[in-house]
């Protein structure tokens, strides 16, 4: 699901038990299990990427996320499908994470119920975003709702940090014309943390899903690439409507013991969401130089164009100079 991105506000530091946590899993800084790194280091003579971390300390999991996103979509884009070990790293890494690695507790205002009893606000927390990835997470209160939505030409990663919800996704079922399309059920159940670290692809893995939460529920996404109206990806949301409530051209799907595995889906425009922006303050991500670089522009002098000032009159109060 899209949002806007906001500032991203960083707030420093691990405690001594989540860095123990981290030597516990066996990942390091770029998100490679440690025994295999100590096995390759003769044959690999490459320098690693720094730690972006505190002198002496490990990095963070939330470094460790950022430094092995930038690895797995390096060469991203529309339709890029990392390669089956690059899925593994990330989602190793994923897996491995926990509320207190990106500062997330049940506790927090996000997840309250609203007291008039409306519609429960989505609180979105924005991390990091360029061209090739985006991290943020989704907060949702007991009963809130992200509607049945896709991910155009995307790789998503999705990780349960709290709480229970059910997922119920789809793919299409095959090239069809717009307007309401037929699509096979891919997941409907309900996933309770700690689980693992759900993956979706351009057209496989349940590429339009909805999002319910049973409990307060934190979720992390990893999007590559993400969101992009001038590139053609556009978050697009549907309705679902029974396989039995239209006619169909494929006759073998019509016998009655596969119809509950398909669904009529229906573009709509999204109804009774509501998502709100909120700083991040989690621990801090340390950008890479080269991620860094629309933070800086070249200065030429050059003598003034277009520049017309013209004198006026000043009307005010007089000034008595003594």
């Amino acid at each position: 699901m899209r949002v806007e991105s906001g500032l991203v506000d960083n707030q420093k530091g691990q405690t001594e038990k989540e860095i123990g946590e981290l030597k516990s899993e066996r990942i390091d800084s770029d998100g490679v299990d440690k025994g295999s790194r100590k096995n390759n280091r003769r044959r690999d003579k490459k320098p690693l990427m720094a730690a972006a971390t505190t002198t002496g300390m490990e990095a963070s999991v939330v470094q460790m996320l950022y430094n092995t996103c930038r690895k797995v979509f390096a060469r991203g884009g529309a339709g890029f499908i990392p390669s089956s070990k690059d899925v593994q790293r990330l989602q190793l890494v994923l897996d491995s994470m926990k509320p207190d690695d990106v500062g997330m507790t049940p506790e927090m205002p996000y997840f309250k119920a609203p007291e008039n009893g409306g519609v429960p606000p989505i609180t979105y927390l924005h991390l990091y975003e360029c061209n090739k990835f985006s991290i943020g997470i989704f907060c949702l209160p007991p009963s809130g709702v992200i509607p049945l939505h896709n991910h155009p030409g995307m790789t998503v990663f999705s990780k349960i940090l709290f709480g229970s919800m059910h997922i119920k996704s789809y793919d299409w079922e095959t090239a069809q014309p717009p307007g309401i399309r037929l699509a096979k059920i891919n997941t409907d159940t309900v996933f309770t943390a700690p689980c693992k670290t759900s993956i979706l692809y351009p057209s496989s893995g349940g590429n339009m899903h909805c999002f319910t939460a049973m409990t307060s529920c934190a979720v992390l996404d990893v999007l590559g690439p993400p969101y992009s109206d001038p590139e053609g990806r556009h978050c697009t949301y549907y309705k679902e409507f029974p396989y039995c409530s239209a006619s169909s051209s494929s006759s073998e799907l019509a016998s009655e013991d596969r119809r509950e595995e398909y669904a009529w889906l229906e573009e709509i425009p999204p109804e009774n969401l509501v998502v709100v922006g909120a700083q991040y303050r989690g621990p801090k991500i340390v950008l890479a130089s080269e991620d860094r670089r629309e933070e800086y522009a070249w200065l030429e002098e050059i003598p003034p164009e277009n520049l017309v000032v013209v004198g006026a009159q000043y009307r005010g109060p007089k000034i008595v100079v003594k």
